[in-house]
């Protein structure tokens, strides 16, 4: 399993970083990405907490842990800024909390997130054809996600990704230690909002590559 979303205790998941990699470990995970809930208030706190301590829980368990943050209910003219900010603080992967139908998170957000130096949209459940045609031509992620709520747009999502030909990956947007899922619940949750075989491998292969980006 590779999950490039998950959230500690500097956002509001309940784990410290080193709990939440060794449970994550314990799954069965091969790379994870800790992207806490951010906005202009706390990057500046979380960033620089994760980009010190990735790099070592990574060397002691000897898999991919990457420092992230997950933009969340910023105004949308804000995003492209705060993005760039992110990255400038370290941030390896950089998600934007999409529009979804169970919070409401500003209309709008969607497509600036489209625009700004992003490596995943989350959950975008409110997603339209010119967004997903957007996600394609930049070769940004959009998310399948296992989180409830949620995920009851996979398939919505999933329809105007295969027929952009947006890439997709599929994350559990973890914030408690039952949230991390082994691999065949994975394949399940993927299987349920329709997905072919051919495509959750395809799938994989985006997790895996943008962890080799991330990683660079």
């Amino acid at each position: 399993m590779i999950d490039l979303h998950t959230h500690s205790l500097f956002s509001d998941g309940e784990l410290i970083p080193s709990e939440l990699v060794s449970r994550a470990v314990a799954a069965g995970y091969r790379a994870l990405a800790i992207t806490d809930h951010g906005d202009e208030s706390n990057v500046d706190f979380i960033l620089p907490r994760l980009v010190k301590v990735c790099p070592k829980l990574a060397a002691a368990y000897r898999m991919p842990v990457l420092p992230g943050i997950e933009l969340t209910h910023v105004p949308p003219g804000d995003i492209a800024a705060l993005a760039r900010q992110a990255r400038a603080m370290g941030a390896a992967v950089v998600v934007v909390h999409g529009e979804t139908i169970v919070e409401p998170v500003p209309p709008g957000t969607n497509a600036a997130a489209l625009q700004a130096d992003i490596d995943i949209l989350a959950h975008p459940g409110l997603l339209t054809e010119e967004e997903a045609a957007a996600a394609a031509a930049r070769r940004i992620f959009l998310e399948i996600t296992t989180r409830g709520g949620h995920s009851y747009t996979n398939g919505h999502v999933l329809k105007l990704a295969r027929a952009a030909g947006a890439p997709l990956l599929l994350n559990t947007d973890s914030h408690a230690p039952g949230d991390l899922m082994p691999r065949d619940r994975v394949m399940k949750i993927a299987r349920g909002a329709g997905m072919s075989g051919d495509e959750i491998a395809g799938m994989w292969k985006n997790s895996e590559a943008l962890v080799k980006r991330a990683s660079a």
